[in-house]
């Protein structure tokens, strides 16, 4: 399983450690991911998703995993939360 937020493909990076003498090895900076289950009001389905700590942050600050998916740029999105835009979008309309 990749560690890769569901919503927003936010996944590992890489830099280094620095001892105190300054030596410098490499490492890997994973995100901190948890198992969701988020309810889409608009849809009435509850989604079991992946995703990391900063973008339920995120998702409680625009008001609830509709508005998020609707304030995001399609950039920023993955496919499956572009998918699942779309069916907000046409839902609504």
């Amino acid at each position: 399983m990749a560690r890769r937020c569901d919503l927003v493909s936010k996944g590992a990076m890489s830099g280094n450690n620095v001892s105190h003498a300054v030596n410098r090895t490499r490492r890997r900076f994973l995100p901190n991911l948890q198992n969701f289950t988020l309810e889409s009001e608009a849809l009435k389905t509850r989604l079991r998703l992946r995703i990391c700590t900063s973008t339920l942050r995120h998702i409680d600050y625009k008001g609830g995993l509709d508005s998020f998916l609707l304030s995001t740029p399609n950039r920023r999105l993955t496919l499956q939360a572009i998918k699942l835009k779309k069916r907000l979008l046409e839902h609504a309309s």
